[in-house]
């Protein structure tokens, strides 16, 4: 978490260490989800886990540890598969890293109408204006969110924006893997 803000919340402390840990993996990556998990709960109750995750000598007392899960199927559609999540009890939360291409809302209003799916991607992955970005979201099982984004052109931890309303259908999308 070395460029991680200690006064931001644990939720802001994880989804940032998760951007940056997919930032020095390079762009042109498949889709990440992460297990968030309890810090202090995880030192207590799974020692050898803390011990290999380098927890042992934390001296946060508080805090969340992303913990990668299982690549993502490829060819499957992400909601498709996200539906198929169900978290253990040692799981307060989620956490997704994804690229994706997106339009300034001055371009939104040119999208042609009637576009299938594929022809809408095809549309946007050729417009002039359209951006690369990195899009970390996570969740509590308690409805509390943040997100990060990271554009390509300014692949820069400084220029990384944070918010708990940035993409909020992939937040909804997250919260309902922990629907009973």
């Amino acid at each position: 978490m070395s460029n991680t803000p200690m006064a931001a919340s644990p939720l802001t402390r994880a989804v940032l260490e998760i951007d940056e840990y997919a930032s020095g993996l390079g762009w042109d990556q498949p889709a990440r989800l992460f297990a968030l998990v309890d810090t202090a709960q995880l030192r207590a109750q799974e020692p050898a886990l803390a011990s290999q995750l380098g927890l042992e000598d934390a001296q946060e007392s508080s805090g969340l540890t992303p913990i990668e899960q299982d690549e993502i199927p490829a060819g499957k559609p992400l909601d498709e598969f996200l539906g198929t999540i169900a978290w253990p009890d040692a799981v307060v939360g989620c956490a997704l890293t994804v690229e994706r291409l997106m339009l300034p809302p001055s371009a939104e209003a040119s999208v042609p109408e009637g576009l299938s799916e594929a022809r809408l991607a095809k549309w946007v992955s050729e417009h002039p204006a359209r951006q690369e970005v990195r899009m970390t979201v996570a969740v509590l099982r308690d409805g509390t969110r943040d997100s990060a984004l990271r554009l390509r052109e300014k692949d820069s931890p400084t220029e990384v924006r944070t918010g708990r309303d940035l993409v909020p259908g992939l937040a909804e999308a997250l919260s309902a893997t922990f629907a009973d």
